[in-house]
């Protein structure tokens, strides 16, 4: 079975140095699972062109935002596993700014994907977000990795 080509993209400039260290790690950690790609866009107008739909989509859009459906990390990884199975799309999962987005981006989606009630600064979102795919992976593989939570 092919690799699943996944796509975690993020706006804005990465200001913490202890987050692109963790970003790196993760995207290093998904390079077993999937064909992963960790990639900084300028602004959601970047996004939206990179997921322009014209004659057919590009990718399929996950975005994560306060507004969407809470997922456990069992219910991400069956959506991994049936996209994988059935989608030859790259999934691409994109980390707004400090603003969130546009109701134009989430009417984009494929699925708004909120990580829970609470707020998180965008660049910490995107590493629970990689942490998340991470261990969703692990859970399709029967890796030990979900266990020891």
């Amino acid at each position: 079975m092919p690799l699943v080509k996944l796509i975690v993209a993020w706006i804005g400039k990465t200001r913490e140095p202890a987050i692109q260290s963790l970003t790196d790690e993760y995207l290093k950690r998904l390079s077993h699972y999937a064909d992963v790609e960790g990639v900084p866009l300028r602004d959601e107008a970047a996004l939206l062109k990179r997921c322009a739909r014209h004659a057919r989509p590009r990718h399929t859009l996950v975005l994560l935002d306060e507004q969407g459906k809470q997922l456990s990390s069992e219910e991400l990884a069956k959506f991994l596993g049936d996209n994988q199975d059935r989608n030859p799309l790259p999934l691409l999962f994109a980390v707004g700014a400090a603003d969130g987005f546009t109701d134009q981006a989430r009417q984009a989606a494929t699925l708004v994907l909120s990580l829970g009630k609470m707020t998180l600064a965008h660049e910490l979102a995107r590493v629970v977000v990689l942490e998340q795919l991470y261990r969703a992976f692990t859970i399709l593989k029967g890796h030990p990795y979900h266990l020891g939570h």
